[in-house]
């Protein structure tokens, strides 16, 4: 469990309250005066707020004055100053969004909707009434895929945050869910192969007898959001990708879990019960701050 080190200083007529990491990294302050949290480092204002909002001294703040308890209201846009006299002009963190209110299937859905007005009326009714394997209908499954896994995920409980259709980069990628909990972080991949046949032997993932690159890209995704999460973060976050296989009527073999332990395949329906299974790797503090950055949108966008 995190234990963030907070200190209180009253001197000269300020009040202030710092804040450090577990290891010693110093985080900023919150001038009690003005309510207004200070970092050096832009990246640390969300670890900031949660470190001295999360601390019992933030509630015994105006005591000695007799004044009531100060508890600051952080914004999205919280003016931050560096804690040194030479610097005069305030800066203000990067505007961002609250991704947490993003829709399971959100970003597939609007690629089926764009594919099919791109395809009109009449041919997109024609490919449904023929079954043919179009774009739109590729992303339609695949929408309905990660709201099928997002329901599963629900059945985790209240210990657990999750993030939907999570836009990274610039160029249009997003990750499916991101889960937040007792057992760690991971990136959730749904996979909806509703007639296929599902074989998997370490790093080989076979569709129908042919070779995809899911456990490859699933890597590569967990790897990416874990160094975006420990930049904002302050502390090291280890993420494990998850790829939840959902259909595959005509079989799903898993002869070998992949090699290195970073990438985990399952069955949709059994990825709640999976993920309960796992060790308690972080408490209710940790959880909560890793979700508090990964809520941001600015945390995704490198």
């Amino acid at each position: 469990m995190t234990e963030w080190i907070v200190r209180r200083w009253a001197r000269y007529g300020h009040e202030r309250i710092y804040a450090e990491t577990p290891g010693g990294t110093a985080l900023g302050y919150l001038d009690v005066k003005t309510g207004r949290f200070h970092a050096d480092d832009l990246s640390n204002l969300p670890l900031l707020e949660k470190a001295i909002g999360d601390h019992p001294a933030i509630h015994q703040v105006g005591a000695i004055d007799g004044a009531p308890p100060v508890v600051p209201e952080p914004t999205h846009e919280a003016p931050i100053v560096a804690p040194t006299a030479k610097l005069t002009q305030p800066v203000t963190t990067p505007a961002w969004n609250d991704i947490s209110v993003n829709a399971a299937g959100a970003a597939a859905r609007a690629r089926a909707d764009a594919e099919r007005e791109a395809q009109g009326w009449l041919r997109h009714s024609l490919a449904r009434v023929l079954g043919a394997r179009t774009e739109e209908r590729a992303w339609r499954i695949g929408s309905e895929g990660e709201k099928a896994v997002a329901a599963q995920l629900a059945k985790l409980g209240p210990g657990w945050r999750f993030l939907h259709a999570v836009p990274v980069g610039e160029r249009g990628s997003d990750i499916d869910h991101v889960a937040i909990g007792p057992a760690g972080v991971f990136t959730v991949n749904a996979k909806h192969h509703p007639d296929a046949s599902i074989w998997v032997g370490g790093d080989a993932f076979l569709v129908n007898g042919r070779r995809v690159p899911y456990v490859r890209n699933s890597r590569h995704e967990a790897h990416r959001a874990s160094r975006l999460l420990t930049e904002q973060a302050g502390f090291p976050v280890e993420v494990t990708g998850v790829l939840a296989v959902m259909g595959a009527r005509k079989g799903f073999t898993v002869k070998k879990q992949p090699e290195d332990g970073r990438v985990v395949v399952v069955m949709r329906r059994r990825i709640s019960q999976h993920l309960r299974a796992l060790p308690v790797r972080l408490g209710s503090r940790e959880v909560e701050a890793i979700f508090e950055v990964a809520k941001r949108s600015t945390t995704w966008r490198q």
